[in-house]
C-alpha cells in the first residue's frame, strides 16, 4: 500500500507546482498590460489637450475642380462645334475638290492698247534731194551725186518700211507690194539677225537726233543680247507721232528723263 500512495502524492504536488507557475504568469501579464496601459494613455492625454488644426483636403480639392469647372466645359464644348461644323464644311470641300465650288475672280487684265503706225514723212529725203542740187549748182558732182542716191532710196524706203506699234512690241515691217495694201510682212534684221520685233519692257533706253526736226532715232535693247543691242533707223515718219507712241510705251527718252530708270 506504501508502494501505490507514493506516485499520488507526487502527482498531486506536480499539480499545485504548475497551478501556482500559471498564476505567477498570470499576474506578470496583468501588471504588464498595466505597465502599457500607462504608457499610452499620457500620449493620448496629450494629443487632446493640444489637438492639431483639422486639415480640410476635401474642401481644397473641391475648390480645385470648381475653379476648372469652366476650362472643362469650353474644352468639352469644342469637340461639339466642330462636329458640328463638319456636315457645313464638308460638301463645300467636296465642291472644290471635283471643281465646282465657287472660283476667284481672274484679276482684271489691262485693256489692250491700239496699234499705231506713224505716216510716212518726207522731209528728210526732200532736204538731202534740195542739197543735191544746190551741189550741183555749186559745181560739186560727188556731193550732188551722193546727197540725190541717198535722197531717193531713202523716199522709197519711206513709201515701204513702216513702224507698227502694237500692244506688246515695237516691229519693223515692210508693206505689201499691192497698192493700197496695208498689211506687211514682218523683216529680219541684216545685221545681228533675228525678227525686228522688241518688246516694250526691254527696251534700255531711246533718243531722237533731233526733236525739233528729228533725222535719226537710237534704241537699246536687251531682247536681241542679254548685254544690250543698239538700233538706228532714220526718221522717215510722221517725227511728232513716233515720238509720242514711243514716249508712252517705251518710256521717257534720255533727254526727258532715262529709259528703264525713269519707268521703274
Amino acid at each position: 500500500m506504501r508502494r501505490d500512495s507514493k506516485p499520488t502524492e507526487t502527482t498531486t504536488t506536480n499539480l499545485a507546482t504548475l497551478s501556482a507557475i500559471g498564476a505567477s504568469a498570470r499576474s506578470v501579464a496583468r501588471l504588464l498590460r498595466a505597465r502599457f496601459l500607462l504608457l499610452i494613455r499620457p500620449r493620448k492625454i496629450s494629443h487632446s489637450a493640444s489637438p492639431r488644426p483639422a486639415l480640410e483636403p476635401k474642401k481644397t480639392h473641391t475648390l480645385t475642380a470648381t475653379a476648372r469647372r469652366p476650362a472643362i466645359a469650353a474644352a468639352a464644348a469644342r469637340p461639339r462645334r466642330a462636329a458640328a461644323r463638319a456636315p457645313l464644311l464638308a460638301p463645300r470641300a467636296l465642291l472644290n475638290f471635283f471643281g465646282g465650288g465657287a472660283k476667284k475672280a481672274a484679276p482684271a487684265r489691262r485693256a489692250p492698247r491700239p496699234t499705231v503706225v506713224p505716216e510716212p514723212n518726207f522731209a528728210i529725203p526732200a532736204t538731202l534731194a534740195a542739197l543735191a542740187a544746190l551741189s550741183a549748182a555749186t559745181h560739186h558732182p560727188t556731193g550732188a551725186g551722193l546727197a540725190g542716191v541717198l535722197a531717193a532710196f531713202l523716199a522709197v524706203q519711206a513709201t515701204r518700211v513702216r513702224f507698227v506699234f502694237d500692244d506688246d512690241a515695237l516691229e519693223v515691217v515692210v508693206s505689201g507690194k499691192a497698192p493700197g495694201e496695208e498689211a506687211g510682212a514682218a523683216t529680219e534684221n541684216a545685221f545681228v539677225g533675228g525678227r525686228n520685233r522688241w518688246a516694250y519692257d526691254s527696251f534700255v533706253n531711246w533718243e531722237f537726233w533731233w526733236p525739233g526736226f528729228p533725222v535719226l532715232v537710237y534704241f537699246k535693247e536687251t531682247q536681241t543680247k542679254a548685254e544690250g543691242q543698239i538700233h538706228f533707223f532714220p526718221i522717215i515718219f510722221d517725227g511728232k507721232v513716233l515720238y509720242e507712241v514711243m514716249r508712252e510705251r517705251c518710256g521717257p527718252s534720255v533727254g526727258s528723263g532715262g529709259g528703264r530708270a525713269a519707268r521703274e
